[in-house]
């Protein structure tokens, strides 16, 4: 459930005094650290706190090497890249010197400190649902943090979209009035699950896909998105690509440690797992996985029978690859290496997070309950494109799952993009 942030500008003014004087301690640490009874407006900084963290803001605000939520993080967009911005309370280049009601402005409508629009790839589609006093608080705690002078470098975005002024059509045809999607009729922890879902959570963000204009389908909300060549799969009740199978209770285990009897999270959602969810209270993440389990289950998708061959080939790639972690039958050890079968994620109907995983290999995102972050490795120097996707197809169609084939193409578009064109000496094609 992460999202893309970027472009909050900075203001001029000075800036107040910091809880944190000394340099960050190491991410993680900064949203766990306990804020003492005797730091004024401590109940304010507390709550500011742990939205900042439901938001996920230091995964986009964070930048390889670089200070945490300096920004400077570039993220790769059909128009072009975008660096995210520095929100730390830097007067010069962070948000030291904006005042509350800009800040609000920028959550809500998408308008920075010097009135220019902000691009929707910051979530204000989505924040604008949060309300006025959480909004307050996760300023006032973004402001105790130590200022980070440093700019991030300019966003290279393509002709006409480095233009900012045309946001304001943007805005016009897809900003919402009311964003919110709690319902009367439902219970308190429903209605505290859409919260977070739609507004600090923007998990749509990620998982709903997209029209040409990168605005939300709306007809197709949480049906599965891409982003940054991984697929944030299907959340709706979708038996076989969505959450249709899964328990309560195992939605909320995944947001805690990154992993379940039935899967376990990679690409960026591993962030949303160490930064955000699983610094969630176990309330809300319950509150997040009843909404879940109430959003109607996406279209089925006719499947056409596998290739017989390619499955025959799989089955062997299979076999000397992958059976240590997740054995012969695909059960895997759950909780640590997922199991395979039934797999809502192996099934997605785009397979591009299947074939990164095999070429690029993938992390698991890790909670305070189960701390390690185990890894998948690289294949990209042992397999052909012809391998990895008759091995994806073997998967995608064994163990109670069924999917797509995939093709050697697919996977040679992934493995480029990836910049893994390097393969072993002597590894060879199979053909389809």
């Amino acid at each position: 459930m992460t999202a893309v942030v970027v472009s909050l500008t900075a203001g001029r003014a000075a800036t107040s005094p910091a809880v944190h004087p000394q340099p960050h301690p190491v991410p993680i640490a900064l949203l766990q650290e306990a804020i003492a009874d005797s730091v004024p407006n401590a109940v304010q900084l507390r709550r500011g706190q742990y939205l900042v963290a439901a938001g996920d803001c230091l995964s986009c605000h964070l930048r390889p090497g670089g200070e945490s939520f300096a920004g400077g993080l570039p993220l790769k967009t059909p128009f072009g890249t975008i660096y995210t911005a520095n929100i730390t309370s830097d007067r010069e280049t962070g948000i030291g010197g904006w005042t509350n009601e800009q800040f609000y402005r920028a959550m809500h409508d998408g308008i920075d400190d010097q009135g220019a629009n902000l691009y929707p790839a910051f979530p204000y589609p989505w924040f604008r649902a949060i309300d006025r006093v959480d909004d307050d608080a996760m300023f006032a705690y973004l402001k105790s943090l130590r200022p980070v002078a440093y700019t991030p470098p300019a966003n290279d975005l393509r002709f006409p979209f480095n233009f900012r002024f045309l946001v304001k059509g943007w805005n016009h045809f897809f900003l919402k009035t009311d964003p919110s999607r709690t319902d009367p009729a439902q219970s308190t922890e429903w209605n505290r699950g859409a919260y977070l879902v739609s507004g600090p959570g923007h998990c749509s963000a990620c998982h709903s896909p997209k029209n040409l204009f990168g605005a939300d389908k709306s007809d197709r909300f949480l049906q599965g998105g891409s982003l940054d060549l991984w697929v944030a799969p299907d959340l709706t009740g979708n038996q076989r690509t969505g959450l249709g199978q899964w328990a309560v209770d195992e939605i909320a285990e995944l947001l805690e440690s990154g992993r379940n009897a039935r899967a376990a999270t990679g690409g960026s959602m591993a962030d949303v797992i160490n930064y955000s969810t699983a610094l969630m209270t176990d309330q809300d993440r319950h509150a997040i996985a009843v909404y879940l389990k109430g959003v109607p289950a996406s279209a089925a998708v006719p499947v056409a029978d596998a290739d017989a061959g390619a499955m025959k080939r799989g089955a062997a790639i299979y076999q000397d690859a992958c059976t240590g972690c997740h054995l012969g039958d695909g059960v895997g050890q759950p909780r640590y290496f997922p199991p395979l079968g039934n797999n809502a994620i192996v099934q997605q109907t785009d397979p591009t997070s299947v074939e990164h995983s095999i070429l690029a290999g993938s992390r698991i995102g890790a909670g305070p309950s189960l701390p390690s972050q185990f890894t998948m490795p690289s294949f990209a120097w042992k397999l052909s494109d012809a391998e990895v996707a008759d091995v994806s197809t073997f998967v995608r169609n064994s163990w109670g799952n069924r999917a797509a084939s995939v093709s050697s193409a697919s996977v040679g578009e992934v493995r480029k993009k990836l910049g893994l064109d390097q393969q072993r000496a002597g590894s060879h094609s199979t053909g389809e």
